[in-house]
Order: C-alpha cells, then sequence, then structure tokens
C-alpha cells in the first residue's frame, strides 16, 4: 500500500513539474512573438540622402584567414559593388596557408578601392582576428569604420543604408544581423535555435533601450565612426577577446554612444559553416565566452534547458509505449503536458525558421537542436576551464586556462598602439 501510494506521490509530483515546463514554454511564444514584432527589418532607403561630395568616408575592414574554398571573392565583389559614393576597403591576409592571400591580391588589381595588407603573427597577449583588425584599423584613413568577415554577402544598398539611417538616428554605430543562410541538414537544425537564442537575448536584455547595458555585436556588420571606437581603446582593448563583437558592442554602449542594433536580413547576408564540424567548432569557441566564463552559470544553463528541452519529449515517448502497451490510465497525465511542451518547442523554432528561409518542418527536431546547442556550451565551458583549449582556424586558443571576465580598459591602450604602429612605418 505504501509503494502505491509512493507511486502515486511521484507521478503527481512529475505531472506538475511538467506542467511547469509548459508554463516556461508558454512564456517563451508570447516573448518570441513579441521579440519578432518589435524587430522590424532594416530596408534599403530608397532617397539618397547623402551625395557623393558629403558622404563620410567608410574604411571597410576584413580579416581572411585560410578562405580559399569559401565566399572570400563574392564577399570582397560585393563590397566593392556598394553604391555609396566614399569608402575603401582594407583586408588582411591573416596569415593564411591557403591561397586566401593570392585571392586578395588578383581582386585588388582590378580595384583600386581595395588596399591587401599581409597580417603579422598575433603577438603574445593577443588573439589572431582581433590583431588582423587592429592591423586593418591602422591603416584606415575613414571617419567611419566597418567591421565585417569574410563570409558576408552585402546588397549593393548595405553601406548606404547603414550610414543613413545611422546619421538620420543620430546614432554613433550601428551593427547589421543578417540573414543567416543554411544548407545542409545539420545547419538546418542548428541555425534556428541560434536565431531563437540571439532572438531571446534581445528581449531579455532590451539592447534598443539606450539605457540598459545589453548590447549586441555582429562582427559581420558592425559600423561605427572612429572617434567612438578610438575612445573605447580600439582592437587592443579587445587583444584577448573571442567574442570581440559583442564585448565592442558593450564598450560603446557604456561609453554613452548610441547604438543602433537593426535587423537587416535584405542588406546582408552569411552562411556562417558549410558542416557539422564548423559549427561545433566555433560553438566552443564562443559560448564559454558568452556566459562570462563563468562556470556555475553555464552548468546551470545546461541543465535548466536540458530540463526544458530534452526531458518532456523524453516523458512522452515511454508514456506513449505505456499506453501502446497497455498500461493504466496514469501515463496520459504525463503523456499530454509533455507532448504539449515539444509541440510548443517546435511552434517557437518554426516561427523563427523563416528568417534563415529553413522550412518549419526542420522545427519537428527541436529537441535535437536545442541538446546540440547546449552540448556545445558544455563542451566550451569544459575544455576552456579546464585548460585544455579550443581549436580556430588552426590556431590553439585558452590553452592551459586563465580565463578571465570581460573588462573595460582604457582608451590609451589603442592610442599607444596607433602611434607605435605609425612610428614604425615611418
Amino acid at each position: 500500500m505504501a509503494t502505491i501510494s509512493f507511486q502515486s506521490n511521484a507521478l503527481t509530483i512529475l505531472t506538475i513539474f511538467v506542467w511547469g515546463i509548459v508554463s516556461g514554454w508558454l512564456i517563451s511564444v508570447v516573448l518570441t512573438l513579441y521579440g519578432l514584432a518589435r524587430q522590424k527589418p532594416l530596408l534599403p532607403t530608397r532617397q539618397l540622402l547623402l551625395t557623393n561630395s558629403d558622404a563620410p568616408l567608410v574604411s571597410v575592414l576584413v580579416p581572411a584567414r585560410n578562405e580559399q574554398h569559401r565566399i572570400l571573392a563574392d564577399c570582397i565583389r560585393s563590397i566593392l559593388a556598394q553604391d555609396y559614393g566614399s569608402f575603401e576597403v582594407i583586408a588582411v591576409n591573416d596569415r593564411s596557408t591557403d591561397a586566401t592571400g593570392a585571392i586578395l591580391e588578383t581582386l585588388a588589381k582590378s580595384d583600386d578601392r581595395l588596399r591587401v595588407i599581409e597580417g603579422e603573427e598575433p603577438p603574445a597577449g593577443w588573439l589572431g582576428k582581433p590583431y588582423a583588425m587592429e592591423q586593418a584599423f591602422n591603416h584606415a584613413r575613414g571617419e567611419w569604420i566597418l567591421a565585417t568577415d569574410a563570409d558576408m554577402i552585402f546588397d549593393r544598398a548595405a553601406l548606404r543604408t547603414a550610414v543613413e539611417s545611422t546619421l538620420e538616428g543620430k546614432g554613433d554605430a550601428m551593427t547589421l544581423i543578417p540573414r543567416f543562410e543554411a544548407g545542409s541538414f545539420w545547419e538546418r537544425v542548428m541555425i534556428p535555435t541560434w536565431a531563437w537564442a540571439l532572438l531571446m537575448f534581445t528581449v531579455f536584455y532590451r539592447i534598443s533601450n539606450p539605457k540598459t547595458q545589453g548590447a549586441v555585436g555582429i562582427g559581420g556588420f558592425f559600423l561605427m565612426r572612429r572617434t567612438v571606437l578610438e575612445r573605447v581603446g580600439g582592437y587592443a582593448a579587445l587583444k584577448d577577446e573571442v567574442m570581440e563583437d559583442v564585448r565592442l558592442a558593450e564598450m560603446i554602449k557604456r561609453s554613452g554612444a548610441r547604438l543602433f542594433a537593426c535587423y537587416a536580413p535584405d542588406l546582408v547576408r552569411t552562411r556562417m559553416y558549410r558542416n557539422f564540424g564548423e559549427m561545433w567548432e566555433c560553438s566552443t569557441k564562443n559560448w564559454f565566452s558568452g556566459m562570462k566564463f563563468s562556470l556555475p552559470f553555464a552548468l546551470a544553463c545546461v541543465f535548466s534547458m536540458y530540463l526544458m528541452s530534452v526531458v518532456p519529449p523524453l516523458i512522452a515517448l515511454a508514456s506513449a509505449i505505456g499506453i501502446l502497451a497497455g498500461a493504466s490510465a496514469d501515463p496520459w497525465l504525463l503523456f499530454t503536458p509533455a507532448a504539449l511542451s515539444w509541440l510548443l518547442q517546435v511552434l517557437v523554432l518554426a516561427m523563427v525558421s523563416s528568417r534563415s528561409e529553413v522550412s518549419p518542418a526542420y522545427a519537428l527536431t527541436a529537441p535535437l537542436g536545442l541538446s546540440l546547442l547546449y552540448a556545445m556550451l558544455f563542451d566550451s565551458s569544459i575544455r576552456i576551464s579546464t585548460g585544455k583549449g579550443v581549436t580556430w582556424k588552426g590556431r590553439r586558443i585558452y590553452e592551459g586556462g586563465g580565463v578571465r571576465p570581460p573588462r573595460i580598459r582604457p582608451a590609451a591602450a589603442h592610442r599607444s598602439s596607433h602611434q607605435h604602429y605609425q612610428n614604425r612605418e615611418r
């Protein structure tokens, strides 16, 4: 009798727990709808607000390392095809071991707006990308700086629209959230989960509110006034930041400058990865940094999301097997909320799938995508916190541990670095 009572109590507690998860996903549906409603796409401007004579010079910085087999040439051509009247492109061949340098040099011969810099190996204390950006920045002449990546494709109105929209809004910086394209099965499973996570971040941290510290920076398109970048310390202030774009956004916002983050699928697009291995490698590089290198926080996120996204479908499956086996009516008590939880996950991801032009049918794999997302976070956290380190584009980073939460460095850091570079050139 006591055993029956215990089983009944355990079933009741588990049922209440699963209904609690359903409530959590219902809240997620509401927040997703709210976020999508607020995230209006930035469309190409139709009316020219700037003539060629009064358009400020923009320096477009493009770091490139081992990009031969990707879309480097298409990226550079899309930048050079901009209908904006005053810009230069500075591409850094970041110690590539393939034909990246040759591709850049060939493109530069046909357009004198493109300048190619042979990058140097990062000195002690620097990561590869921030140092490549620093080298490009030290050659830049523009009043405005546009940081981008070698896997971005620009609409010809992207630069003009961003500059005009920033000036019209009296802003100091603008980052554009691109269309994240997905080609393979694993991309279609994973990309919507990332798009949803990014959407939830923008909602929770109120990134559009200048009074909050929440900020998003997209390295593929980050436009800013040169004076603002210099004021926060330039790339020297980001020399050991693996998520330098997010940290830069935080620094700019904390400095009091006005930062706009706009969803712009018609202006910029990217296919960041080509296979599962690239996705895993990039995620292990970034995710723990996104948790501010807090192992307890990261593990809490992993544990809570597995409870929210993976456990309910497993319970639904076990309950369905019990029902089919002719068990008592008790499995229905669990099957109903567990199945509903899974369906709500599917609904959430289906709503954001269209942002990446992924069929909503892939939302049916929601538990798989979310479980992999947080498995990547777990792997990133363990590798970095234990000092094992991770690999990115042939370079080992975070080996030996010693990671620390991101901090703001003084602006003098970049001024001294820039002056040193100028003296060396002379």
